[in-house]
């Protein structure tokens, strides 16, 4: 049989090593929906780590001589019961070889947050997935030292994170550790609601995505931390705090106690298995 001429689905590993994909299929809430990460080619859209991590994917599979078809189920304020239940009956419905699964993060935000549970039910949707055949990438939360009103919770992420990485051993995943990005600490790296990545936070974490999936990256592009910034004096951050407080905390509150999410408008953007060009290599 020719070289080209490859089965269906047969994964062909190009010369760094890594292993080809070529159904692609994120399943997540706003972070993997890629919020505040704007995409200028189409009204109230965004890109996100998971649509470049897809260019990027789409790359290595061309250049081993086949392609990589990607959908991204993930919408903005969903709990962990729609990611591994409705958006993952789906995922497997478009019988994919790859699928990325980050949830529980809204989760843990609630005041009676069971961790144990969480993970259990994180890890019942792996064994599906694994079952199915799929390879399957995960994701720690950042490291919330320092932020305003996430640190208060830094012990929860803290073991989220842990439980995150004993699932992965256990079943053979791939892990995005983003709690070991010091670069993530950096306030310039979120938008200004504090929650979601700027564009450039996304690269980053395309990046270590790509990079856990054994693909080669330079590493100093993606984890250096930005340089310094002078100390901000003490009023100027209380200002600072209070203003976020007024714009981006009362309005998520306030959607609590109605019972609201801001995803509930919301539909998928990418529900379907669709080419995705190369990504350009960076020099």
């Amino acid at each position: 049989m020719p070289e080209n001429d490859l089965p269906e689905n047969e994964t062909h590993l190009p010369e760094s090593g890594g292993k080809v994909w070529h159904r692609y299929v994120a399943i997540g809430d706003s972070f993997t929906e890629g919020m505040s990460d704007a995409d200028p080619t189409r009204a109230n859209g965004y890109i996100g780590w998971a649509d470049r991590l897809a260019g990027h994917l789409a790359t290595v599979a061309h250049e081993a001589g086949g392609d990589l078809s990607y959908a991204n189920l993930a919408v903005r304020g969903r709990l962990l019961a729609d990611v591994i239940g409705p958006q993952l009956d789906a995922a497997l419905a478009l019988g994919p070889d790859l699928v990325s699964m980050v949830g529980g993060g809204n989760d843990i935000l609630r005041p009676k947050a069971d961790l144990d549970a969480i993970a259990a039910r994180l890890e019942a949707a792996v064994v599906r997935l694994r079952a199915a055949g799929a390879d399957v990438l995960v994701a720690t939360p950042t490291d919330p030292e320092g932020a305003p009103l996430l640190r208060h919770l830094r012990g929860r992420h803290a073991i989220h994170s842990a439980n995150i990485f004993s699932i992965a051993q256990q079943h053979g995943c791939y892990v995005i550790n983003q709690w070991g990005m010091d670069a993530l600490k950096d306030f310039r790296l979120w938008s200004e609601d504090r929650i979601h990545m700027t564009s450039e936070g996304h690269r980053r974490v395309a990046l270590n995505a790509l990079s856990a999936l054994g693909h080669p990256t330079d590493r100093a592009d993606w984890s250096t931390p930005l340089p310094p910034l002078p100390p901000v004096g003490r009023r100027e951050a209380t200002a600072a705090n209070a203003a976020w407080a007024r714009t981006h905390l009362a309005p998520w509150v306030q959607r609590r106690l109605r019972g609201e999410s801001s995803g509930d408008t919301v539909t998928a953007k990418r529900p379907e298995l669709i080419p995705v060009e190369p990504a350009a290599r960076r020099p």
